[in-house]
């Protein structure tokens, strides 16, 4: 009989800038979409008093906020917005692709303006603008309009829901690098006009083989202050906007737990939820 061998253990290719996907890259390094629908899920219960079924994600780009969204219970149902083609492309081939057929079922994705979801985007618990995606609207009276749009769009027990990033480092032009495993994330605020707020960012990833996939995403926005969007919020319609604020650790970072809050620590750099109710 022949000795039995162990089988030979695969190398992992290792990621250069020819080879990787730049939106498993950033999905790997910018977004957490578990955490994110972990305090959406939370936060509409607590406040609701039951469990959200209905979701829409704005800008959805990918749509994986609405697939883990899906996955979260049988029955949850998220529409998944945005207008780039090619994104949504990749979604379906890459993310809901992983979906069972139940799941997949669950998703309606929709290639529209956010300024008309159009009757699929109506009526849902929850709409989420994350990833500070509504910052593509640098006219005051534009991002107004779009809070318009989810108002109207929401009963009155929806829950409107973003994210927010601010600080005196957010004003700055810099470069913030991140080690990933295989990669380094490199976060670019390239230009930053202090008399209108507008910014253009970049995303750049760093390979172990000293190659660079330079500006694998940009973005040209308009930074908006706390105090900007919840005022915008409120002409918008919404009755009541919160500010969650992230705790700290034994350290003084932040821990990834937000909690309802009207004073905030004047850090250099700070995450924040924004809840906003009819």
């Amino acid at each position: 009989m022949a000795r039995p061998t162990k089988k030979k253990r695969k190398k992992k290719a290792k990621l250069t800038a020819a080879t990787a996907d730049r939106h498993i890259l950033y999905g790997l390094s910018v977004q957490n979409v578990e955490a994110e629908i972990d305090f959406v899920d939370a936060t509409y219960e607590e406040l609701r008093g039951r469990k959200a079924v209905t979701v829409r994600e704005d800008f959805c780009g990918t749509a994986s906020s609405a697939c883990e969204w899906v996955k979260r219970r049988e029955g949850n149902r998220a529409v998944a917005v945005d207008l780039c083609e090619e994104t949504l492309a990749w979604g379906r081939e890459h993310n809901l692709s992983k979906l069972t057929d139940e799941q997949r079922d669950s998703i309606t994705l929709l290639k529209r303006n956010v300024l008309d979801p159009g009757p699929e985007g109506m009526g849902v618990d929850v709409v989420l603008a994350m990833n500070f995606s509504y910052w593509i609207f640098v006219k005051r009276t534009e991002i107004v309009e779009y809070f318009k749009t989810v108002r109207a769009s929401l009963p009155e027990d929806g829950m409107f829901i973003l994210d927010h990033y601010g600080g005196s480092d957010a004003l700055t032009e810099c470069e913030e690098d991140r080690e990933m495993d295989d990669f380094t994330y490199v976060w670019d605020q390239h230009s930053y006009n202090p008399i209108n707020g507008e910014m253009t960012c970049y995303i750049h990833f760093k390979f172990n083989d000293g190659t660079k996939m330079k500006r694998a995403f940009e973005y040209h926005w308009r930074h908006y202050t706390l105090p900007e969007i919840q005022d915008c919020l409120r002409d918008a319609g919404f009755g009541k906007v919160t500010v969650y604020w992230e705790g700290e650790d034994d350290e003084g970072e932040g821990n990834g737990e937000f909690f309802p809050c009207e004073t905030g620590d004047a850090d250099m750099a700070f995450i924040t939820y924004i809840v906003a109710e009819p």
